[in-house]
């Protein structure tokens, strides 16, 4: 939970991202040889954070000579030269958030789209390289040697990486900001890896850094779009996991368990977002999830206003998940076997191959069909693929219902 802090903090220090990680993780090592003989601080976050900084400081040391560190030290608290100093922190003050600098610093252009995505949910979103690999349908060492690239092109700009942009750069940069929030809180919102289907945590941070980008960019419709999004999915959170911890699907949850504040305050922020311009593809799926969150029930909801908004997406931004969706919208709207037609060219997409949702959503209209026969074999795949404990208890509780059982 505090690991991304702890990062970008030490990131203003030693100016190095992937020391900065290095450095965090010594600092957890050494939380774990200590806090059991001394016992938990009454702060852990601040003791983490203190930790790192006073190996940051010790590696600055090391690497100086007397007389440069005696200056680097007198300097200031934050242990960097006076004018790196000043550079530094001019940019995180214009952000107002250290985590935010270190975001911003990771989407940099001189690093590839795929490789700053896996750095920051190595570094956001806490993700083991196995488990963004799942996430991207991709081989562990592909994933390994992204990262490993990102934080060496970082290392390659030098210190003006962890400086935050400003004006039209800043705006340059937005996207891939946007973008690696989004990945952030999905992740939050449905795990692709371990026992708990949801971590709210990654969604609160994620929501966070959201509505400061909207505050320090009020003009953009995308950032609002994407807030709106982030809200109107959050406020499902609760109704989405049973008291046993068990997943509750949409056409089940109680939706008096929604939380009308965020609720609220996503259509709010989806109201300025298309008010401020074209529909994004934030924009667009925020418009998907306010119609469900206006629609008293599942029968209640208008999928063919939602198929027809996945069409414009699926125009605006193509992807077979987006189609995916789309089929699940159509088979609501006009007939599950309208569904499947949707479904049958993303059968051989290499995308999907190892994606557990598209032989399930094919047992869901296969189910409504009455050839149950198919829907198992179609729900023993998806259980083939599957990562998450939550998902996979779900699919054999499905599997079970079908036989009988």
């Amino acid at each position: 939970m505090e690991s991304a802090r702890i990062v970008a903090g030490v990131a203003r220090l030693v100016r190095d991202v992937g020391r900065a990680e290095e450095l965090a993780h010594d600092a957890l090592v050494a939380a774990m040889e200590q806090w059991p003989a001394q016992g938990v601080p009454d702060n852990p976050a601040a003791w983490l954070a203190s930790t790192a900084r006073r190996r940051a400081i010790d590696l600055i040391r090391r690497e100086q000579t007397l007389a440069r560190k005696t200056e680097t030290l007198e300097a200031g608290e934050s242990g960097l030269a006076p004018s790196a100093d000043a550079e530094v922190g001019d940019g995180a003050a214009a952000v107002g958030d250290d985590v935010l600098a270190l975001l911003f610093a990771t989407c940099h252009p001189a690093v590839a789209r795929e490789s700053r995505v896996a750095l920051t949910l190595r570094l956001f979103g806490g993700l083991t390289t196995d488990e963004i690999a799942h996430a991207f349908l991709v081989p562990s060492p592909t994933i390994g040697q992204r990262i490993s690239r990102a934080k060496k092109r970082l290392a390659g700009v030098g210190p003006e990486a962890l400086a935050v942009p400003v004006g039209d750069e800043l705006t340059a940069r937005l996207g891939p900001v946007l973008e690696v929030i989004y990945l952030v809180f999905n992740e939050g919102y449905a795990a692709t890896t371990g026992v708990d289907w949801t971590r709210p945590t990654l969604c609160v941070e994620a929501m966070r850094l959201g509505r400061v980008l909207a505050a320090l960019s009020p003009r953009e419709p995308e950032v609002h779009g994407l807030v709106a999004l982030m809200e109107l999915q959050a406020s499902r959170l609760r109704a989405r996991v049973g008291p046993d911890g068990a997943p509750v699907l949409l056409g089940d949850q109680d939706r008096s368990r929604w939380d009308r504040v965020l609720l609220q305050r996503g259509l709010a922020a989806l109201a300025r977002a298309e008010a401020a311009g074209e529909r994004g593809r934030y924009t667009l799926q925020a418009a998907i999830a306010a119609c469900h969150a206006r629609a008293r029930s599942t029968d209640e909801t208008d999928w063919a206003a939602i198929a027809a908004l996945y069409a414009e997406l699926a125009a605006l931004a193509p992807s077979p998940v987006v189609e995916l969706n789309r089929a699940v919208a159509v088979a609501r709207a006009e007939g599950p076997e309208a569904g499947l037609a949707v479904l049958e060219p993303l059968r051989d997409d290499p995308v999907l191959a190892g994606y557990h949702l598209l032989p399930a959503v094919r047992a869901d209209m296969l189910t409504t069909l009455g050839r149950v026969d198919e829907a198992v074999g179609e729900v023993d795949r998806a259980l083939e693929l599957v990562r998450t404990v939550a998902e996979r208890e779900l699919l054999e509780r499905r599997r079970a219902a079908l036989l009988g059982d």
